[in-house]
């Protein structure tokens, strides 16, 4: 472990580590916000904007969840973004989102949204900001969350229309802090968007990556070495690169890991096989995120119970240290930062019997 506790884990009955588990403050950082469209919502939209689609029912749709792979998600997860044409679109998916995200106490949130998805289809991108930024106020003003918006480039397309996804959404500049890179990882490498990165980094953007989900420990080099990011998202396959888990540890670069997530997409074929307790161990800034929660079967605390009753081995203490990772890795103030970690030690402290 990386930090002093300020509990007693022995003072925590094996009991209570799932309630806590369910009440504890936590910040989610890899939230695809289209992956949070639910089949009832895709359903209620599509019905709203005359959108035809190719299943008869919420049921069939759901049924189609069925991945073998990252490609076979990413099919049916464009399909389903295909219902998004209105501001109030975006605004209903994220504000949906948000309503799970406080049940769960997640207290500070920063979504990824892939503009390219929409504006192939003809959505032009303020009508993408403006809806998420809308969803983003009410959250703070309404539930308590805090939040912000990356924007990400989709790696399967070219780096040169990554740049003109950029230009376009330069004059929404105010409503996105960061850039990532999502989508299909295999045969697109970090350094395939070097300028791009290069040109986000000059404009001041805050920069994460996918990488280490599907694609090798190599790819994680790039991310840092070539794109210099702040995140790694997913990176779970670093520990096959002792050399690489000896440099994130140091660095306390964070990784945002995606338990439900992994095991839905074949990255690992059980929970239990699940190398999070190995990045803990070994002092990684390892989070727990639910990634596109609608279509992997768990938002933050599914997440969290879900891989604590997999992996026996992890108990109190690294409740509290992937919580308390969740607040450093987050790009808010330090001030913010501390009043979140200061409420995540009064929950705990007031679990030990």
């Amino acid at each position: 472990m990386t930090a002093a506790l300020p509990f007693d884990p022995a003072r925590i009955p094996a009991a209570a580590l799932p309630g806590l588990l369910a009440r504890m403050p936590k910040a989610e950082l890899h939230i695809h916000i289209e992956g949070s469209l639910e089949p009832e919502l895709i359903f209620e939209l599509a019905r709203r904007n005359g959108v035809s689609l190719p299943y008869p029912s919420v049921e069939a749709l759901r049924a189609a969840y069925a991945f073998t792979d990252l490609q076979s998600f990413l099919d049916i997860y464009y399909a389903g973004a295909s219902v998004l044409l209105q501001p109030q679109d975006f605004y209903d998916m994220a504000w949906a989102y948000f309503e799970r995200a406080a049940a769960d106490q997640v207290v500070h949130a920063e979504l990824f949204f892939d503009p390219q998805t929409h504006t192939a289809r003809g959505v032009p991108m303020a009508t993408v900001i403006e809806g998420l930024s809308r969803a983003c106020a009410d959250a703070q003003t309404k539930l308590g969350i805090s939040s912000a918006l990356i924007l990400c480039f989709l790696r399967h397309l070219s780096e040169a229309e990554a740049f003109d996804t950029l230009e376009a959404a330069l004059p929404l500049r105010q409503h996105f802090i960061g850039v990532g890179l999502d989508s299909s990882e295999r045969g697109h490498p970090p350094e395939k968007f070097a300028r791009v990165f290069a040109k986000c980094r000059e404009l001041g953007l805050k920069l994460v990556a996918h990488a280490g989900e599907e694609g090798p420990p190599a790819y994680i080099w790039s991310a840092l070495d070539v794109l210099q990011v702040q995140r790694i998202d997913h990176g779970v396959r670093s520990v096959e690169d002792a050399a690489l888990m000896q440099r994130l540890a140091a660095s306390r670069m964070p990784l945002t890991v995606c338990p439900l997530s992994n095991v839905k997409l074949c990255v690992y074929g059980t929970m239990a096989e699940h190398q999070l307790p190995a990045l803990l161990d070994a002092g990684l800034c390892a989070t727990v995120n639910s990634d596109d929660p609608a279509y992997f079967g768990g938002y933050m605390n599914a997440n969290f119970l879900a891989t604590f009753e997999a992996l026996p081995q992890l108990g109190a203490q690294h409740a509290w240290q992937l919580a308390a990772n969740s607040f450093e890795a987050s790009f808010v103030p330090e001030a913010q930062k501390a009043q979140m970690k200061k409420a995540l030690d009064e929950c705990f402290a007031s679990a030990m019997v």
